[in-house]
């Protein structure tokens, strides 16, 4: 295990019915509120108006910023980033899921910066400082409830990049898993999958001796596993909601990660993928993920190993390591196709046309990975599995 510091400055508020807390929460920050939202789900589900009710409690003169899109773009962000400037904004609510959590981040450390918010995720500029934030949670899946990552598209580019900052923690995160009951079944696949692919880029690492991350990232997984066909089975499942929601903000709120050399090259991969196709991040992970897992589990194949017989109770006896091992990234494949999840990227029309476009956009700063450093052909050899 490696030295490490843990700071998490995030105030997790959970529970049914925990939005009435929402207006004192804000009122320390300000008055000036930007309300951060999607398509307009949380308008038909009533939450938007119990929203704007706790703000009008305190006062709040509120402005929009609507129609954050499910890969967020960058000039939705700038469009939020203009209006904080135009109204002088105090604070930033987000309501919804992980790419309106995204968007606002994006709309919070711009706001802050002279030049091109852009810059963040192209190691061009540092950030600095960042207008204040909140979440009401709609969707497990991200873990951007609790930390202080983001994922930008640039769609003229067709370039989809992340960044994090401590200044980018949300104050406050409001988590009720009755909010998550009306999330279709195929966003909550996404959900999972996403998940499930935090935990994966954390737990699969060379770093020695830290059972105790690698138990905590194997309860998450089986907490999800369980959990997760429960909610598909009864929407309005509230113990599955809720345990799928608490999973997803510890798979990404630095729990895990501590002392750990984590990965990420899967996400990086898909990243490219869905930077030209625009496809759900979670479907992306789903294709790419057991693939990446059946390209790299030679370089550490005791962790795979303990994978297959702790997560999906492989029974080792008779069987090789190897056997062992692929028998548990089979049971992960198996699991996603059993929830809905898709296999292959032609299941979601992306064939083979811009792979070394997308191989070289991957690693366009050098090697990916951890667990095996991934060149651009190698990246490319991932994909064509993936096809």
């Amino acid at each position: 295990m490696n030295g490490f510091e843990l700071h998490n400055p995030t105030k997790l508020v959970f529970g049914a019915g925990q939005v009435q807390q929402l207006g004192k929460l804000v009122k320390p920050y300000g008055t000036r509120v930007l309300l951060v939202y999607g398509g307009g789900s949380i308008k038909r589900t009533g939450l938007y108006d119990e929203v704007l009710a706790q703000l009008e409690s305190i006062g709040a003169i509120v402005h929009e910023l609507p129609g954050i899109e499910p890969n967020p773009r960058l000039t939705t962000v700038k469009k939020g980033i203009a209006i904080c400037h135009a109204e002088n904004i105090d604070f930033i609510l987000a309501v919804g899921g992980g790419s309106v959590l995204d968007a606002a981040k994006g709309v919070a450390v711009g706001a802050k910066y002279d030049g091109d918010v852009w810059d963040f995720t192209i190691n061009k500029a540092v950030i600095r400082d960042a207008l204040p934030l909140g979440t009401v949670l709609t969707l497990a899946a991200t873990g951007s409830e609790m930390n202080g990552n983001a994922v930008i598209s640039n769609w003229e580019t067709k370039q989809k990049r992340a960044f994090g900052s401590k200044y980018a923690y949300p104050k406050f995160s409001i988590l009720d898993p009755k909010l998550t009951f009306s999330v279709p079944a195929d966003q909550t696949v996404n959900g999972i999958v996403d998940i499930m692919s935090h935990v994966f880029e954390q737990y699969f690492s060379l770093t020695p001796d830290r059972p105790l991350q690698e138990r905590f990232a194997e309860s998450i997984l089986l907490t999800v596993i369980e959990n997760g066909e429960k909610a598909l089975a009864n929407g309005s499942d509230y113990g599955a909601r809720a345990n799928l929601l608490l999973a997803g903000t510890y798979a990404l709120n630095g729990t895990i990660q501590n002392g750990v050399v984590t990965d990420w090259a899967s996400h990086s991969i898909e990243h490219e993928v869905s930077a030209i196709y625009d496809i759900a991040h979670g479907a992306g992970l789903a294709i790419i993920f057991p693939n990446w897992m059946k390209y790299v589990y030679r370089e550490g194949i005791s962790q795979f190993v303990q994978f297959a017989v702790r997560v999906w109770n492989v029974d080792p006896t008779g069987k090789s390591d190897d056997e062992i091992a692929l028998a548990g990234i089979e049971a992960t494949r198996a699991y996603f196709t059993r929830i809905g999840a898709p296999a292959t990227l032609a299941d979601v029309g992306v064939d083979a046309e811009h792979l070394d476009r997308m191989a070289e956009e991957a690693t366009q700063f050098g090697s990916i990975g951890s667990f095996k450093k991934l060149g651009k052909e190698d990246v490319k050899a991932i994909l064509e599995l993936s096809l």
